[in-house]
């Protein structure tokens, strides 16, 4: 019967008996039925819902039959709860909890079977704890059983809440009373449940609400009851205050000290069961809720583990709820405790500062709602006596806010609440670029969420606020100002990130809140779109209107139609957009015509002919992100034209079954889906034609991606209509063929997504019932997955995958294998079959790998069979094996081979030195050498392969083994008498992957094969087999030596102990726990002769142990717990160690372990252990102890800091403050202290005797990682300033290094508001003249640390307030009256450096900020004399041996610079400085500095002219920048005299930077009397440096420098520079190969867009036809350059060429910033308009064509070889970008447009048939070279094969071109013409 149909006579049965009268009611009859609807109530799960309705319907019961209905119900469950099969506990409590909860009858049954029901609980919570006890091991069982356990507390829980409202009497509070007792049982079983630990936290928690709850209940008087919590959680409960049930059943809470979670379990049931709203007992409830606070906020010091931390989160959470509760009835004392200014709160503060970045998100949510909380508490008690906008409390809280630094993450989620709480309006008046400083941050994604969250909290109040004092519309320009101007600023001109993750996360949610500012947006990017296109660094306006447009689509706020029509934006700028050099941009173009808000929106044809054109373009993106995003958004266009065509079809089909068609009718469906169809159709041949050979990964990748897509979209369906869209009718055989040479990519990914592309297609398509195409593919798959180039094996197994789908694979498989198994399953059979043939292959190859691993490495490398047979595997579903007894014997077949090949190559990757380790040598001296090796490793390897290394002979053959050598290659002759040669390379490949296959390929069988699936026979694998493996495992992850070896038998291990970990049998289930355990032993009894290898970082021991403790659940960490305690003691150091081999192997285990993120947050209670292992590890006397611990200490960093994004050392992302950090391990603070004290002590010697302390170095890179915070409070007993004296102690530190780093370190320490204090203490502190003690170290680590502390302070942002300038000047004085350190009084040179380098910070600091005083002048009175008495300006007296020397005098070169350059404010030191610098005479000049020896001071003087010259060619030259100016005048020849004699390659590099800023006509002017050259020689030389120099940079400045000459001879000089120009040229094209470095290829770049203008795109041909070609075609060759800022540089010659408005014509679309693809298009296109334009199309033609054949490639051709390369990793070409086709194809196109307008003379003429001749030749070279290929050639010989195909394609379309010129040559002119461009249109059409 169904269940509604049983509801149905449910809800009958009581009209029934309403209708019956009274005395009917007692019948039998009706007895019998409550009888059977009470066993039917309680048989009913508690989740079917007839049990809901039989409740309601017995609730309407007429009330003479209640009694009768209860004393059934009565005696059925009695009967129930006198079950005693475990089973069956679970439903009888949901039943009694289902009575409990609105059911009448059913709690009037509760509680006539009070007695029976707490008997039936204390006896069923027991059996189960005792059932979960037995269990421990079976996680499943046991986790079932807790669940039951907590099921069990929580119905006792609802029982005793009932008890009062139910039982009038209360008789069961007796002592003697049965139900007294068992409650009291209970009681008692509860609080044990609170000291379990291996129960779950969620049953310990529920345990401690029961607690609270029974105690509540039970104990009288109730109004003692908060006093008896309260002593109970404070320890003051004394035995005689309570009674005696209390003491017997609580005793355990009484008697003993409570540990941390019984506290907080206590606590947790306190705050939830007590009621805080109706406060009836007065002081006592509040102050047991202050005694809570104060229990939480101690537990939070103490409990670390992360379960725990959350669960306390939450506690403290509810604490603050309850309080807000009470104070809604409390008395004016609880106000006053709960104030935000008293010590509580103060802590409760400090807690959410020490959390809110906590690793875990439960921790930090819960933290932002306690903030939150906190603010209501404080605004509860001052209601109505302070204004909370005023409250001290509030505003301090913003000022302390507002001064962290926006790194803080939890400082966004806590000004949100205060925005919420208070406004935003004192956080704008305050500071109005709050908006913008939060917009800066969004460049980081982590913080990104953040900021925009906080930010719509603040405009959506700022909005509230604006409309509620202003009247209309006129709030919205504030708004906007505020809110809107600073987005529009950041999408223009912010960096990329940031304007994207701008875009993400704030735009969609400030348009929300405000739709009408979306018009306001585009109408200010619209009106400068056209004068800011942006580059390919920034996006302009252009760019960030189609990210607005975008957004405001994808959002709703926006249709096409409106775009279009609404005249918001034009074709044409789109059209930019989806060709822009910005990827952003592009894909911001994308988004606007493929996300649309309504999944149905029919697609317009402007759209599709968009779509198509940015598809052509972009299809060859190097970035995978924008590859992704590319793919994503198409996909939601395809899904889009999906569910469009749908509504289509059944719109037509609708009005074809009505035949409504009608003129009338505006909208055609059927035009629709016939748009959509050719649409898709096009697509698709774009698609599929961009796979053609040679095209790139990245082109290949999205093309098939994208059909992957369209298949997945319009899937393949039989009877599918003929209508909608069919991919299958787009797939040809050349289509097939396309996809099958995909699997031929040396990328992995590209394979793949041909391999599932095929597979969703290979139904529909009769390509492959061909059994010969079938053969072909299995032949060259076995031939592959032998081959030694290790990706041909994964080609070979995507092939083998692909022929196992195909019906037709039996019949090939019989010509080669007679053992072909016959299955219900084609696949299944298929699979077997192939895996039995390449298993009897690989039988075959490991017993001739036995005689010879040479021959096997060089010839048949075993792994490719493994590889294909775990691929075979990987196919299959175990649950489609059918014949069971075949698998079976297959796979203990399977395991025994793989046993077999493990022995055949382990013992290379268990050698100790396993790279380029091979047992031969035909020298006699080196083979002895290499035996004696293999002697002395021999104990610890115990490789018995290596002992008989002997002499190779001459010759050798497949089965005798003999070999030969040639030192460092040996010679192999096998079967085929092919030659090859034997490299280490080899060897170690072979054996490596070779492990690593059988690794994976065991990892595999234990995973997808069934373990023990079916009883007896029908297991797969059995449990031995599995334990073999296991310990085959442990064998090569303890012994292996190579990396690739052990990772990959790890990655097989995880697979392995996955299994056992879901595995039920107990004895597997306990298998990794053993190998634990003995893996642990071993490690702690390791010594010098223990098998375990103790280099390499342990090699694969800590692999072994991270594999057997990632199996364990999240929710249990026994094992981990376990291997802890063992491996920190064995990592700390010991007295006396007999041996340190187990302490470095604990130091290498314990760095995985914290590395390994699958631990979690459950490895974090260990870290301050580990760090203080690592630490005291670090002091000891054994190397390899050290070494592991510098290892260990690097990995806690980054656990404990995170992973550091950028370059900064003192990025503050990856830093935390001192409480929180000392919060998150307090154990660490006594620790480092005390070390630090240690260290202290021992670097602070009068003596000035050299010591270091181990640990300096580390200790202060751990302190230089906090910061103090502002939002520290007085309250935290982990207070960073003890350690402040101890950093600057290590200051004195006679190391130069460890001054540094305790300046560096010092820095976190100091509060920004305390900066000038400590600064100026600091500098009171270094001694007078006159003072007769001067220790040197001391002052310069005090020096050094005012110079780091200065820096952060003036480097940061902050308001130069009057605090701010006082603190300034405070701090000049001081240094005013030490000047004497920066004088020559000073003997000490460095410390006289580091003076003078503060001089120049804070030099430049005043420049730039611009202050102004009197003292100030005075200031730089004293450093201009410092610098005149200096041995700058009066000569250098000193030898160059004396130390620092180099240091001062480049300090006192950057001090006279930043003099010179201060020219703001000239004031009068500054002009007798600047007089003295132009005096030419001078010592203290720019000229004299420029002839310094010392190279240091010559390099600074340089930069300072470069950088001068730089400010004086910008167009707005202040005056300052005109006195610079006079600096420079007369550098010319002394530049010119030193670039002939300067030897320093940076310096010289320097002086040529400087030549290409100057004026060249000031400076050829020189030239002849400087070094006697005139301007053609000076060329000649510049170009000569460019063509033969060393340095990259000193070449591509050089040949930068060369390119300025030459266009200024060639405008202003009349000597003829032809051959001058002709040198330059071919060193521009020298410099654009492929195989040059990218710096010479960017410079390159960048001078063919400096000479375009001049040389390229001007109307006159300066440089003549050849040589403007020749450049043409390096702007052709780079545009397909592999490096993305090469291609977008030289990009920058079609923007130029396009701005000659007097030469190009106008066209119809005007492209300003373009991508390579769309550049390499237009450049082509601007050739043949600029060969009309300088009226050489015949020649022009003829050089096109030269192009197109491309010479040098065929003569490459011509001398290339089809025998195979020897490279194991050869992947083909350097350029993975380029597309040699693609240019081909465009070139061609052009080729078409410019022959009809071509004009040949008899020359050209005569070229091209030389040219034709040429081709022809090719052509049937290329023809015999395609004949000579074996079959299948494009995976036996895909490089050669991509060669000569491309080949082919270029000379069939040249011989094309040139039978088109041949043809037009001979007929008349102008019907000669017409035909011709006749026969062109056709060829573009077939091309395009």
């Amino acid at each position: 019967m169904m269940a509604s149909s049983k509801s149905h006579y449910i809800k009958q049965i009581v009209p029934l008996l309403e209708k019956m009268d009274v005395n009917s009611l007692y019948d039998p009859m009706v007895k019998s039925c409550l009888d059977i609807l009470g066993c039917i109530f309680l048989s009913l799960d508690i989740k079917n819902p007839l049990k809901k309705v039989l409740a309601s319907s017995l609730n309407g019961y007429p009330e003479p039959l209640i009694q009768e209905a209860t004393l059934s119900f009565v005696a059925c469950l009695e009967e129930e709860l006198k079950t005693t099969d475990l089973s069956q506990y679970r439903k009888t409590m949901d039943n009694l909890a289902f009575c409990m909860e609105n059911f009448h009858i059913g709690k009037s049954c509760v509680n006539i079977l009070l007695e029976e029901v707490l008997r039936f609980l204390q006896r069923s919570i027991h059996e189960i704890e005792e059932e979960s006890r037995k269990l421990r091991g079976n996680r499943i069982a046991q986790t079932r059983l807790m669940h039951d356990l907590l099921m069990g507390v929580k119905v006792s829980m609802i029982l005793i809440q009932k008890i009062e409202e139910n039982v009038q009497e209360n008789t069961w509070k007796r002592l003697d009373c049965p139900a007294w007792q068992i409650m009291c049982g209970l009681l008692t079983t509860f609080i044990c449940f609170l000291n379990k630990e291996d129960l779950l936290q969620t049953v310990q928690t529920t345990a401690g609400l029961a607690v609270v709850l029974f105690i509540k209940n039970m104990f009288e008087p109730a109004e003692q009851l908060p006093c008896l919590i309260s002593n109970l959680l404070c320890g003051e409960l004394k035995c005689s205050d309570v009674p005696t049930w209390f003491m017997d059943s609580c005793g355990n809470l009484c008697n003993a000290t409570l540990s941390d979670s019984v506290l907080l379990f206590l606590s947790h049931g306190a705050l939830a069961m007590l009621d805080w709203k109706n406060n009836n007992t007065g002081q006592i409830v509040e102050k047991l809720l202050l005694d809570i606070a104060q229990t939480l906020l101690t537990l939070s010091t103490r409990l670390k583990e992360s379960a725990m931390a959350a669960s306390l989160s939450r506690v403290v959470t509810i604490w603050t709820n309850a309080a807000l509760d009470a104070l809604q009835s409390s008395s004016i004392n609880l106000k006053t405790s709960l104030s935000g200014n008293t010590d509580t709160i103060g802590k409760m503060l400090d807690y959410v500062y020490a959390h809110w970045e906590h690793p875990l998100d439960a921790v930090r949510h819960q933290t932002k709602l306690i903030f939150k909380n906190i603010l209501q508490i404080h605004q509860a008690t001052v209601k109505g006596s302070v204004d909370v906008k005023v409250d001290p409390f509030f505003l301090g809280l913003i000022d302390s806010l507002l001064s962290l630094e926006w790194h803080v993450k939890g400082k966004y989620s806590s000004l949100g609440c205060l925005v919420e709480c208070i406004g935003i309006e004192y956080i704008l008046a305050m500071d109005k670029t709050i908006p913008a400083q939060i917009l800066s941050v969004m460049s980081d994604q982590s913080f990104a969420p953040y900021a925009s969250d906080l930010l719509e909290i603040m405009f959506v109040n700022h909005k509230r606020h604006l409309t509620s004092i202003l009247e209309g519309n006129t709030w919205i320009d504030s708004w906007h100002e505020t809110w809107v101007s600073p987005l529009l600023l950041i999408l223009c001109d912010g960096n990329a990130e940031q304007a994207m993750y701008v875009t993400d996360y704030y735009l969609p949610k400030l348009l929300k809140c405000s739709p009408e500012s979306m018009n306001y947006m585009f109408k200010i990017l619209w009106t400068s779109a056209e004068c800011n296109v942006g580059s390919c660094s920034t996006r302009g306006a252009l760019g960030a209107l189609m990210a607005c447009l975008r957004t405001a689509r994808a959002h709703g706020h926006l249709q096409f139609t409106d775009i279009m029509h609404g005249g918001l934006v034009s074709i044409g700028c789109i059209k930019q957009g989806l060709v822009h050099q910005h990827d952003q941009v592009r894909i911001d173009a994308l988004g606007v015509l493929c996300e649309s808000h309504r999944s149905t929106e029919t697609i317009s044809l402007e759209e599709m002919q968009l779509i198509q054109f940015f598809i052509r373009y972009n299809l060859n993106s190097q970035s995978p992100a924008v590859r992704q995003q590319i793919c994503s958004l198409l996909k939601k266009l395809f899904c889009r034209i999906y569910e469009s065509a749908q509504g289509a079809h059944k719109m037509q089909q609708t009005k074809s079954k009505q035949d409504l068609v009608k003129d009338s009718v505006i909208w055609d469906p059927l035009m629709t889906l016939q748009l959509y169809k050719d649409f898709m159709s096009s697509v698709c041949g774009i698609l599929f034609g961009a796979l053609f050979p040679g095209s790139s990964h990245p082109t290949r990748f999205t093309a098939l991606t994208l059909l992957t897509i369209i298949t997945e979209t319009f899937p393949v369906l039989e009877g599918q209509n003929q209508e909608l869209f069919q991919i299958a009718q787009e797939v040809d055989p050349a289509r097939i063929q396309s996809l099958l040479h995909c699997f031929a990519s040396t990328f992995e990914e590209v394979k793949v997504l041909a391999f599932h592309l095929l597979m969703k297609l290979h139904p529909a398509l009769p390509y492959f019932q061909d059994p010969e195409k079938l053969q072909a593919l299995f032949e060259v798959a076995m031939q592959l997955s032998r081959s030694t180039k290790p990706y041909d094996c994964v080609t070979a197994s995507y092939l083998l995958n692909f022929l196992i789908q195909q019906k037709n694979l039996p019949k090939i498989l019989n010509a080669f294998y007679s053992d072909v198994n016959v299955s219900d399953d084609p696949v299944e059979g298929n699979t077997l079959a192939v895996i039995k043939y390449l298993l009897q292959n690989l039988e075959r190859e490991i017993m001739q790998a036995e005689k010879s691993l040479l021959q096997a490495a060089a010839l048949f490398p075993m792994y490719g069979r493994v590889h294909c047979i775990k691929g075979a595997l990987q196919q299959l579903s175990p649950n489609r094996m059918t014949v069971i007894s075949e698998w079976k014997e297959l796979v203990a077949k399977l395991i025994k081979v793989s046993y077999k090949l493990s022995a055949v190559v382990s013992p290379v990757v268990q050698s100790s030195s396993p790279e380029g380790l091979i047992p031969m040598d035909t020298d006699l001296d080196t083979a002895e050498r290499l035996q004696s090796i293999l002697l002395e490793i021999q104990p610890c390897d115990t490789n018995d392969y290596f002992v008989g290394s002997k002499l190779l002979k001459e010759q050798c053959s497949l089965d005798c083994g003999d070999e030969t050598t040639d030192n460092a290659t040996t010679e192999i002759t096998g079967e085929e008498q092919q030659t090859c040669d034997v490299t280490a390379q080899m060897v170690l490949v072979c054996c490596w992957r070779s492990m690593k296959e059988i690794s994976l390929l065991l990892g595999k069988l234990c995973q997808l094969l069934p373990l023990e699936a079916f009883p007896g026979s029908h297991a797969l694998i059995t449990v031995e087999l599995v334990k073999d493996i296991g310990e085959y495992f442990k064998h090569h992850l303890l012994k292996s030596r190579h990396r690739g070896a052990f990772e990959l038998a790890y990655a097989g291990f995880v697979k392995l102990t996955e299994v056992l970990s879901r595995c039920n049998n107990e004895n597997m289930h306990k298998l990794p726990q053993q190998w634990l355990h003995n893996v642990l032993e071993e490690i702690k009894s390791s010594n010098p002769s223990s098998k375990l290898c103790a280099t390499r970082r342990s090699a694969g021991i800590p692999f072994y142990i991270q594999a057997l403790l990632a199996s364990e659940p999240k929710s249990k960490t026994g094992l981990l717990k376990m291997t802890m305690q063992e491996l920190i003691p064995l990592a700390s150091p010991s007295d006396t160690p007999p041996t340190t081999i187990p302490q470095v192997h604990a130091l290498n285990i314990l760095r995985a372990l914290f590395k390994d993120t699958r631990l979690g947050e459950n490895i974090i209670p260990y870290v301050a252990d580990g760090m203080r292992a690592a630490i005291l590890g670090f002091m000891s006397s054994v190397w390899a102890v050290r070494n592991s611990s510098t290892l260990l200490f690097s990995t806690l960093i980054t656990r404990i800091f995170g992973v550091k994004r950028g370059k900064d050392e003192n990025s503050k992302k990856n830093r935390m403050s001192g409480t929180e950090f000392f919060t998150r391990f307090p154990n660490l603070y006594p620790f480092l202290l005390s070390q630090l004290e240690l260290v202290a002590s021992t670097v602070d010697s009068k003596s000035g005797e050299l010591k270091l302390h181990p640990s300096l170095f580390l200790l202060l890179l751990i302190l230089s990682k906090l910061y103090p915070s502002p939002m520290d409070g007085a309250y935290s007993a982990l207070s960073m300033a003890p350690f402040v004296p101890f950093i600057l102690r290590c200051g004195n530190s006679p190391i130069y290094r460890s001054r540094e780093l305790a300046a560096r370190a010092l820095v976190p320490f100091i509060m920004r508001n305390m900066v000038p204090q400590t600064v100026t203490s600091l500098l009171t502190e270094l001694p007078d003249y006159s003072d007769l003690c001067v220790r040197q170290n001391a002052i310069h680590g005090t020096l050094l640390q005012v110079f780091h502390l200065l820096q952060s302070y003036l480097d940061s942002k902050q308001k130069a307030n009057s605090d701010f300038l006082q603190g300034l000047s405070n701090i000049i004085t001081c240094i005013e009256a030490k000047l004497w350190l920066a004088k020559r009084q000073n003997p000490c040179l460095v410390t006289r450096a580091t003076y003078l380098d503060v001089l120049v910070f804070l030099n430049n600091y005043l420049g730039k900020s611009r202050t102004e005083g009197t003292e100030l002048l005075r200031f730089e009175e004293k450093i201009s004399e410092v610098i005149s008495d200096s041995e700058l300006a009066k000569g250098i007296n000193l030898s160059s041996a004396v130390p620092g020397l180099a240091q001062y005098l480049q300090s006192l070169t950057k001090l006279f610079i930043s003099m010179c350059s201060s020219t703001t404010n000239l004031g009068s030191a500054h002009s007798d400085l600047l007089i003295k610098a132009n005096r030419s005479d001078s010592c203290l000049s720019v000229a004299h500095l420029l002839t310094s020896d010392l190279c240091e001071v010559r390099l600074l003087v340089l930069d300072a002219t470069l950088m001068w010259l730089n400010q004086a060619n910008c167009k707005h030259v202040t005056e300052g920048g005109n006195v610079l100016l006079c600096l420079q005048s007369g550098l010319e020849e002394i530049l010119l005299r030193l670039s002939f004699n300067e030897k320093q390659p940076e310096c010289f590099c320097k002086v040529l930077q400087v030549f290409y800023c100057m004026d060249l006509k000031n400076l050829l002017a020189k030239t002849e009397d400087a070094i006697s050259m005139s301007p053609k020689d000076f060329l000649h030389w510049v170009m000569n440096i460019a063509n033969t120099s060393d340095s990259i940079e000193i070449q591509s400045i050089a040949l930068k420098f060369a390119s300025k000459l030459v266009i200024h001879l060639v405008q202003n000089w009349q000597e003829d520079v032809k051959s001058e120009v002709k040198e330059w040229v071919e060193i521009v094209t020298s410099y654009c190969g492929d195989e040059q470095q990218m710096d010479l290829k960017l410079s390159a770049a960048e001078i063919l867009v400096s000479i375009t203008p001049l040389f390229l795109a001007n109307q006159k041909l300066f440089l003549g036809l050849s040589d403007t070609l020749l450049l043409w075609k390096c702007v052709v060759l780079l545009l397909q350059s592999e490096e993305q800022i090469v291609r977008e540089t030289v990009a920058g010659v079609i923007r130029l060429a396009q701005s000659q408005e007097n030469i190009f014509r106008k066209t119809e679309l005007h492209f300003h910033v373009v991508n390579a693809e769309m550049a390499l298009d237009l450049a082509f296109s601007m050739v043949c308009e600029l060969l009309q334009q300088w009226e050489q199309t015949g020649a022009g033609v003829t050089v096109l064509i030269e192009w197109l054949l491309e010479k040098e490639d065929v003569n490459e051709l011509q001398t290339t070889t089809l025998v195979g390369n020897d490279n194991l990793f050869d992947k083909g070409d350097m350029n993975f970008w380029a597309e040699k086709l693609t240019k081909v194809y465009l070139l061609n196109k052009h080729l078409l447009l410019l022959i009809p307008v071509t004009h040949l003379t008899p020359c050209d003429q005569l070229k091209l048939h030389h040219l034709a001749r040429f081709a022809s030749d090719q052509a049937q070279l290329v023809a015999h070279r395609l004949k000579e290929l074996p079959p299948t050639p494009e995976f036996s010989q895909t490089v050669e094969f991509t060669k000569l195909s491309i080949q082919n394609q270029r000379i069939s379309l040249c011989l094309q071109i040139l039978e088109l010129l041949e043809a037009g040559s001979h007929t008349h002119q102008k019907q000669g013409t017409f035909e011709n461009e006749v026969q062109a249109k056709d060829m573009l059409t077939a091309t395009c």
